[in-house]
């Protein structure tokens, strides 16, 4: 791992341990700095502030992981993963969507929804006997992406108390089907 790396994760651990007692809003970038002993410097040589250094996290943590499941077949255990995610980290979520960063959590949210759905897209796409434009799949992805991201942003704002299987059964209720028929219909 190279040493830029070592100075993220450890910047990503303090304001994670920062963001368990306060609002993010609340959090400079000396505290994060301090809590890790390095310069704030050092801070700004990886990141501008701590709504990016946010971002990063929320990128790093779960994106490697899911991967793999950007496809018609398991589409759904990667929902799985991202909301294991944030129920795993519940107090740095909740923080997150009740301050300024939310834009970051939703940001994160939809680029990584909108993600898996392009490849779901490919998937139903293959087995069609047209093309489907990239614009179109673009448009698709993103819209359903959006319909999810608010689904995790109600659960997280309702404490997180509904399960989580009964939350990707719903969205997989609701997208059954449906996708095939607004690309057949484009």
């Amino acid at each position: 791992m190279s040493s830029s790396l070592i100075t993220k994760n450890a910047l990503a651990q303090a304001l994670k341990s920062l963001m368990l007692h306060q609002p993010i809003n609340k959090i400079s970038v000396k505290m994060v700095a301090d809590t890790c002993s390095v310069t704030r410097h050092t801070f700004y040589n990886h990141f501008h502030d701590v709504y990016e250094l946010l971002g990063w996290i929320f990128e790093n943590e779960v994106i490697e992981e899911l991967d793999e499941h950007c496809s018609l077949s398991n589409w759904k255990e990667g929902l799985l993963i991202v909301l294991n995610y944030t129920q795993e980290n519940r107090t740095i979520c909740v923080n997150t969507c009740k301050s300024l960063g939310r834009e970051h959590l939703e940001m994160f949210l939809c680029k990584t929804f909108t993600t898996v759905l392009t490849g779901v897209i490919e998937d139903i796409s293959r087995d069609l006997k047209f093309t489907v434009e990239d614009g179109k799949k673009t448009e698709v992805s993103e819209f359903f992406s959006y319909a999810i991201t608010g689904e995790f942003l109600k659960w997280i704002n309702n404490g997180m108390k509904e399960d989580k299987v009964a939350i990707a059964d719903r969205i997989e209720k609701m997208l059954d089907g449906t996708i095939l028929r607004i690309i057949k219909s484009i």
